[in-house]
């Protein structure tokens, strides 16, 4: 089964107590479903297309399923709000080897 993966590049836009408190919250929801951070980095090197500012992040899981459990279940929901309220973002959900 291929494994699946969470991609994001974000910015931050609002620095402060709320994303402080996403950031403080989310690895053990995403540790709940098995994930585990590939990539965390404000170091991202362009090699094509349009650079986004900010962060990209890989979280990978054992499947796709399992990624999207993840996003979708209650206890991410609860804290998205926060990164939501305090960055612009880009996030998918694909299955690769």
């Amino acid at each position: 089964m291929p494994k699946g993966y969470i991609i994001a590049e974000l910015t931050v836009t609002n620095p402060g107590p709320e994303f402080d408190e996403y950031r403080e919250k989310v690895l053990s929801t995403i540790e709940a479903f098995g994930g585990r951070f590939l990539v965390r980095s404000a170091d991202a090197k362009l090699l094509e297309g349009d650079h986004p500012e900010g962060r990209v992040v890989v979280v990978e899981f054992d499947s796709v399923d399992r990624a999207m459990a993840w996003y979708n279940s209650a206890e991410y929901q609860e804290i998205l709000p926060l990164r939501l309220r305090n960055a612009v973002s880009r996030t998918l959900c694909a299955g690769g080897t």
